[in-house]
């Protein structure tokens, strides 16, 4: 027999490996939890609850992420987005629960036993479709906006149905008291909570704060947390009630971010145990025996909630291919609905068949998920006839802006690097279309004259109605690796000469966005440290030249185009320009030695030399490679010394 301490470093073994599996695969870790417990089987789970310790210790995660969603919930949010929050959120979990009640009524299961299994199914993945709105650029979307509102509402409406099905296991007499009092209580604990409580966790804080300790601070949050959850466990509620309502005391307080931090390596790592445990009910045998049962239920679930959610987006004002994306993004279950079903199964409200097929629905429907966003937009444009209306329009707004601009720069996103890099265009007089998603943004910027029109930069027709054909040059000025990606594969498939420029906020993807074709990618942290490092140097009286020819050099080590600098009379009087790289521009006449040859050919290393860039009928390419070959007409940019910059301008020509 396991001991408490063998059975957790067994589980938290197998726990790495599949993480880092699907890890690899970019596959969400919930499912590698589930996996892993499912590996063991229902036996292990039967020794888990033999095991007090690793039992307590899986509850606990669900406390913490109780915890976290409180410290999410923020009055002033929840007013700011009401209307989607409480109106389309509201009518979509309470449509599923009615529904999935009704069809288990009509299916001869009990009443109570639907309406656990209809709260189940009602809940779509938090961790799932926040990530893949964030990796897609469509948090600021029309649908983006309704998928948060409503996964908000949802992660709200988990506090009273765990409440509430405590109280639907007690005896019919005794339901409504039960019910009566379980209200009272919370009442009672939110009205202390919201009049009291914040006033009083703000002092406590900052009395913790001012010992300055990270050691004391941590503890008590720990303390706050576990505290409050124990109390509400005494008073006869659950323990992720107490929880929901110690991260609801934080929240308004200016220690929330600081707490947020320090709580999540707990959270994680215990919800992980949490979710083994959940896969541990998955019984293999009973789930192929009764598979046409499981895939029944699975898409029931799919089609039943995109039709709920489709409907109710429509009844509030979507257009149609705004509530058809809606509805595909929230069709599938959530981690949420294992929270809710593993106190279903505690409470004896579910058959075990029934529970078998339903984890078995929820952890598949959670599968195909990302497959089911990844086709989202051809499913709409192939079943909703006026989206390519609406898409034409938007395309129609980005060519008025675009038509009469020639040499322009497009620039993809125009958050506040985006706007930044806009004024220092204007400022030199180059014109410039920036293209962005968020509308408001879009609409307050437009109408204080500035070229920004509505229009996603990672789709290819956009960037064709930008005008990028006539462009001099691309900039993605938002940090999403995926979609800058995207934005670099469609320039260069329009247009392969192009320069595109790329913002980066982790030196880790450098190299993916060099290697997928940027002339250039940005890195945040790098030239923080670079600015910082000049302040700081001329602060302590390092002379200002000094420190320019430095920061010039630090930037040519990194940057491409950053390597050289074209020589004027101004920099006659640079003591340490003579010692640095320069660029020269040297245009290749018919009959000179060089035309036909390529520039492997030429061998102009030998004099230190390099070619930066080839300029050939208005269009500049840079770090062509060996193996482009000179015409008669180019401009050739070398990149050396004087000395050699003579001698290879010299075998160059000929002359």
């Amino acid at each position: 027999m396991l001991n408490t301490l063998e059975f957790v470093v067994l589980l938290l073994a197998a726990a790495v490996v599949m993480v880092a599996l699907f890890r690899s695969m970019n596959l969400p870790p919930v499912l590698a939890y589930l996996l892993v417990g499912a590996l063991g089987g229902p036996h292990a789970l039967d020794l888990m609850q033999e095991s007090a310790g690793a039992r307590h210790l899986a509850e606990f995660g669900v406390v913490f992420l109780m915890f976290s969603i409180g410290l999410e919930f923020s009055l002033g949010r929840l007013m700011a987005m009401k209307r989607i929050v409480f109106g389309l959120g509201l009518a979509q979990v309470l449509t599923t629960i009615a529904l999935a009640t009704l069809l288990g009524r009509l299916g001869g299961l009990g009443w109570i036993t639907s309406f656990a299994l209809g709260g189940t199914l009602a809940m779509s993945s938090t961790a799932i479709l926040s990530k893949l709105l964030a990796d897609r650029m469509e948090l600021d979307s029309r649908h983006g906006r309704e998928v948060i509102g409503v996964l908000l509402f949802q992660d709200i409406a988990v506090v009273p149905l765990l409440i509430l099905l405590p109280a639907l296991s007690r005896p019919a007499e005794e339901m409504m008291f039960t019910l009566g009092l379980a209200a009272f209580k919370v009442v009672f604990l939110l009205s202390l909570v919201l009049v009291f409580g914040q006033r009083l966790m703000r002092w406590w804080f900052t009395v913790m704060a001012r010992r300055r300790s990270g050691e004391l601070f941590m503890l008590n949050v720990l303390l706050i947390t576990l505290g409050l959850a124990w109390l509400s466990e005494r008073v006869g509620l659950s323990l992720a009630l107490g929880a929901f309502l110690a991260g609801m005391l934080i929240s308004e307080t200016e220690y929330r971010y600081q707490v947020e931090e320090d709580i999540k390596p707990f959270r994680d790592v215990l919800l992980g145990l949490f979710f083994v445990t959940v896969g541990m009910l998955l019984d293999v045998a009973e789930i192929v025996r009764n598979l046409p049962a499981v895939l029944g239920l699975l898409g029931a679930l799919l089609v039943l909630k995109f039709g709920l959610v489709f409907a109710a987006s429509r009844v509030f004002g979507s257009p149609a291919g705004t509530a058809m994306r809606s509805g595909l993004w929230l069709c599938a279950g959530g981690e949420f609905g294992f929270v809710l079903l593993s106190q279903i199964l505690d409470l004896g409200l579910m058959p075990y068949g029934l529970a078998q097929a339903a984890v078995a629905a929820l952890v598949l429907s959670m599968l195909v998920a990302p497959l089911i966003v990844q086709v989202s937009d051809r499913l709409v444009m192939r079943f909703v006839a006026s989206e390519w209306l609406l898409r034409s329009m938007e395309l129609t707004r980005v060519a008025a802006q675009s038509l009469n601009t020639e040499r322009h720069i497009i620039v993809c996103g125009y958050g506040r690097s985006g706007q930044y890099l806009a004024r220092f265009l204007e400022q030199e007089n180059v014109a410039y279309v920036a293209l962005d998603l968020d509308p408001e943004r879009v609409r307050e910027a437009g109408a204080a004259g500035d070229t920004v029109v509505y229009g996603d930069a990672a789709r290819r027709e956009t960037l064709v109605a930008a005008g990028i054909q006539r462009a001099s040059a691309l900039v993605v000025s938002f940090d999403a690796l995926e979609a800058a990606l995207r934005v670099i594969h469609h320039a260069h498939a329009l247009r392969p000469g192009l320069p595109v420029v790329v913002r980066a906020g982790d030196e880790a993807d450098l190299e993916k966005l060099a290697q997928a074709g940027a002339a250039e990618v940005v890195p945040e942290a790098f030239e923080a440290s670079i600015m910082l490092a000049s302040h700081a140097l001329a602060l302590t009286g390092v002379p200002l030249s000094r420190v320019v020819r430095r920061i010039r050099e630090i930037r040519s080590q990194r940057y491409a185009l950053m390597r050289g600098f074209f020589q004027g009379s101004s920099d006659a009087g640079d003591a340490g320009a003579g010692a640095e790289a320069r660029l020269r521009s040297v245009i290749v006449p018919e009959g000179a030695a060089g035309v036909g040859r390529s520039i492997g050919e030429l061998g102009l290393e030998e004099f230190g030399v390099a070619v930066s860039a080839v300029r050939r009928r208005g269009i500049r390419a840079l770090s062509p490679g060996a193996e482009t070959r000179i015409q008669s007409g180019d401009v050739i940019v070398l990149l050396g010394v004087p000395g050699g910059l003579e001698a290879a301008e010299e075998r160059l020509l000929g002359g």
